[in-house]
């Protein structure tokens, strides 16, 4: 009975002494563990060549009703449809060329103290300076923005800079960075050689309050307003802004249209296109610029269903 009551009592001694042992165990997570930010509510994207509907693209592409497969478009090539995506739509018609471009960027910061939100932000803010957005400020710098990691997203923006106003085409080259081996979708530099009036990079481009054709003769069509020129948009997705640009320096005249909204980590640009060898009647900004933009209004559907 002794040996029984010791070994009890030796029992109930180690038992205690397990229950006092690290008195702070659970509480190092709250303490010494780094919390991650938040990521972005996007995890994929949306198919960019079914992303509009047949409706509007024939609203967008007048004259394509002749030849059905146009409203296809045609895929950007990448490797990753969960991080880019891109399609791109040309038809031909007697009264010029038109050209349609939607691409899909999903930005992801590699940088946990960085959410994917802000990355985001972050690469539309760098978009907006590139296009001389009024009130577009470069975003401050962050250490991590120049790592290898967190810098293939912003780099991803870099085709902006090279239009003067975030154009996929050229993201989708700088998008190497963001995603090894993309392919390009080339639609400035298309534009030119299929529409025999050059590659639109690196030319000059009037303004589109210039208000004149390089013939010398104006058209009311281009008469700009506030409600018109290059701007930050209102009621579309978190960030937005729409740029204008009419370049008359080629053997041809064209209007440029360019929308660019921001919702959470996702970041979508719009280039809508209208060319013509006929300098007496410039594109009508008005007519582009609502037409881009009920595509992008239809867009923010598509990226929340």
């Amino acid at each position: 009975m002794l040996i029984t009551v010791l070994a009890v009592a030796g029992l109930g001694g180690c038992t205690g002494s397990d229950s006092t042992t690290d008195p702070d165990d659970g509480a190092s997570d709250d303490s010494g563990t780094a919390v991650s930010a938040e990521p972005g509510r996007y995890r994929t994207l949306p198919e960019a060549c079914g992303a509009a509907s047949r409706k509007t693209l024939q609203a967008l592409l007048p004259g394509a009703e002749q030849d059905d497969k146009v409203y296809d478009g045609q895929a950007a090539v990448t490797y990753d449809i969960d991080r880019r995506d891109g399609c791109r739509w040309k038809v031909e018609t007697t009264s010029g060329t038109r050209y349609l471009t939607i691409d899909f960027q999903r930005v992801v910061s590699y940088d946990p103290s960085v959410s994917d939100d802000d990355r985001a932000q972050e690469t539309y803010e760098k978009k907006a300076v590139a296009a001389d957005i009024p009130d577009a400020t470069s975003p401050p710098s962050s250490p991590s923005s120049s790592a290898s990691g967190s810098g293939g997203d912003a780099g991803g923006e870099g085709g902006a800079g090279d239009e003067g106003g975030a154009g996929n085409s050229s993201a989708s080259a700088s998008s190497s960075a963001d995603e090894p081996g993309q392919g390009g979708q080339g639609s400035q530099s298309d534009k030119g050689d299929e529409a025999g009036k050059g590659d639109k990079g690196g030319k000059s481009t009037d303004s589109p309050s210039a208000g004149a054709d390089a013939s010398g003769g104006s058209d009311e069509s281009d008469t700009t307003s506030e409600d018109t020129a290059p701007r930050r948009l209102d009621d579309l997705g978190d960030d937005a802004f729409l740029n204008d640009q009419l370049i008359t320096k080629d053997s041809g005249i064209h209007r440029d249209i360019t929308v660019v909204f921001r919702s959470s980590n996702v970041i979508a640009t719009i280039e809508y296109d209208q060319w013509t060898t006929d300098k007496k009647h410039i594109p009508n900004s008005q007519e582009l610029q609502e037409s881009a933009q009920d595509l992008a209004d239809e867009l923010t559907g598509r990226l929340n269903e």
